[in-house]
């Protein structure tokens, strides 16, 4: 059956009710609730004139309880208590729970991975538990407590930090392309590792003077099987630099050109609010990794 929320007291008025019966005093209730000793007699008051019956009566410092009182008070004992075993229950879990986080499978191999020892060493308590998805998910719906995502920053009704460039560039693997920086004519008759439908790629290498349909290109769809097959020297390849960054160090890929746009990005996205401690941990890590 539907619970009529409307029949119901305020909150406020049982909790305050409940205390007092608890403690027989309204300024220990008062105390334990912290607030005024006012506030819970103002607040029983309104709920005896809620419910037409008296609750309490005074008792020399204290209160003593009517019978109507000591039926209440029993079934609210019951209710609360079982709220607090539910609350402390969720707590006890949220606590051992992984912090969840939802990212493109690209971005998890290739920017986090490599940088995720340095997290379990400095927080060896803490789970995480990664969700790879190309899709754009609801944090609230998925239960994830954060997303890193690819765009321009701007996702109405959540909370972003820009993490880290995404800026295009065009690499190769040394065997490939030498040591040399590569002509506009020499770019035009390279093999290419490109994906199809990114329209970000195709206006990059228009802005270099490059025909995307022109070129001698293989098509894959995959960004790690993209960069897979440029570091064997398959083919140059148009990626985010943050996806490139560990195998441009490394020397498996050489950088020939750059694009300077600020924008889009990879941010990090939360809901607003407050976080859970682990959550908060491993965000404050996150952040200080650029």
């Amino acid at each position: 059956m539907a619970t009529d929320w409307r029949s119901l007291p305020s909150l406020t008025a049982l909790r305050a009710f409940a205390a007092t019966a608890d403690l027989r005093s309204f300024s220990q209730a008062a105390r334990a609730l912290n607030v005024t000793h006012a506030a819970v007699a103002q607040q029983v008051r309104a709920l005896e004139d809620h419910l037409g019956r008296s609750l309490v009566q005074r008792e020399g410092r204290g209160v003593s309880l009517t019978a109507d009182g000591e039926q209440l008070a029993e079934a609210l004992g019951e209710g609360f208590a079982a709220m607090i075993r539910g609350v402390e229950a969720l707590r006890a879990g949220e606590v051992d729970r992984p912090v969840r986080v939802t990212l493109t499978a690209s971005f998890a191999a290739q920017w986090l991975m490599p940088r995720l020892k340095d997290f379990w060493e400095r927080h060896p308590d803490i789970g995480l538990s990664l969700h790879p998805d190309a899709r754009v998910v609801d944090l609230h719906r998925e239960r994830m407590d954060l997303a890193i995502r690819y765009g321009n920053g701007d996702w109405p009704g959540m909370e972003q930090t820009f993490l880290a460039s995404a800026r295009l560039v065009v690499a190769g693997a040394p065997a490939l392309i030498g040591d040399r920086r590569l002509s506009l004519d020499e770019l035009r008759e390279m093999d290419w590792v490109l994906s199809r439908n990114w329209p970000e790629q195709d206006s990059f290498l228009r802005s270099l003077g490059l025909d995307p349909l022109a070129l001698s290109r293989t098509d894959i769809s995959n960004e790690e099987l993209a960069i897979a097959a440029a570091r064997q020297g398959l083919g140059l390849v148009v990626e985010s630099y943050a996806l490139l960054e560990a195998e441009v160090a490394e020397g498996r890929l050489r950088v020939v050109h750059e694009s300077r746009d600020t924008l889009p990005a990879y941010f990090v996205v939360t809901l607003p609010g407050p976080q859970r401690a682990a959550a908060r941990a491993f965000l404050k890590w996150l952040r200080a990794q650029t």
